[in-house]
């Protein structure tokens, strides 16, 4: 009986959850001019309208490769980051998790206004590198928060016992500590592109009419119209990530970042 209730309950949450994703999807096929559902007739002309829009299609082009850049660029300072303080003991090491940690607990806008203000002493404002830059610091704090609790006594002494067998440290971690913390830096890498790519505190910060992501695109299209468009865009990206998380599941396997969570 208890099993069948928390199924139930299950069932239930998952529902709740999924509902305003089918909400959205079937808002994209109405045929009104205004956001409707159930839909009134079944369309494709919004999405038509939208990938006829060169604007939207440079958006979208925009946030896959500012989020791909920034989730690299934080895999590569992250993991390092995450070896030495979990690897070695000096004065500030806490100090320096903490201060590596703390874009997940500081408002977005007000990193966005600090590094807007910092970028114009040095010039690097309105541009891709100035999002960048934005993104990496927003986002590497997911990687690090995955890979830190991978790095545990018991593969540390596998690390020892690879040294002790001759190998050097880059044999080492590629093939002792790289396949232990696997799990953790797919897991970060899932949450650091999810996180890029819907950002819209930071990045309004420094886009400009040409350069632009989808989320400051839909921030900016609400303001003045509402239409089924706004749907088809979001079914998209719904459709993204939906397709992220099948091609991780078969390269990866959900089941393999499961276990080692």
């Amino acid at each position: 009986m208890i099993t069948v209730a928390i199924r139930l309950v299950s069932y239930a949450a998952l529902a709740y959850l999924v509902l305003p994703l089918a909400v959205i999807v079937g808002s994209s096929l109405t045929t009104t001019s205004f956001l409707a559902f159930p839909p009134q007739g079944v369309t494709l002309a919004w999405y038509g309208k939208m990938l006829g829009d060169p604007s939207y299609v440079a958006a979208f082009a925009t946030s896959t490769v500012l989020a791909a850049a920034a989730t690299i660029i934080a895999i590569l300072l992250a993991v390092p980051a995450a070896l030495a303080i979990a690897r070695h003991a000096f004065p500030g090491s806490r100090l320096l998790s903490a201060t590596l940690m703390s874009p997940l607990i500081l408002p977005h806008v007000v990193l966005g206004a600090a590094l807007l203000q910092y970028g114009s002493a040095i010039g690097l404002t309105r541009s891709f590198n100035a999002l960048l830059v934005g993104h990496v610091v927003i986002i590497m704090p997911f990687v690090l928060r995955a890979v830190l609790p991978q790095l545990t006594d018991d593969q540390r002494s596998l690390e020892e016992a690879s040294a002790d067998l001759g190998a050097g440290p880059l044999t080492t971690f590629f093939l002792v500590t790289l396949p232990q913390i696997r799990s953790g830096i797919a897991s970060g890498a899932i949450f650091a592109f999810i996180s890029s790519w819907i950002n819209v505190e930071l990045s309004i910060f420094n886009t400009t009419a040409e350069l632009t992501t989808i989320p400051v695109k839909l921030f900016n299209y609400v303001q003045y119209t509402i239409d089924p468009t706004i749907a088809a865009v979001s079914s998209i990206t719904i459709l993204v990530a939906a397709v992220t998380i099948i091609v991780l599941d078969l390269t990866i396997g959900l089941d393999v970042l499961s276990e080692r969570r």
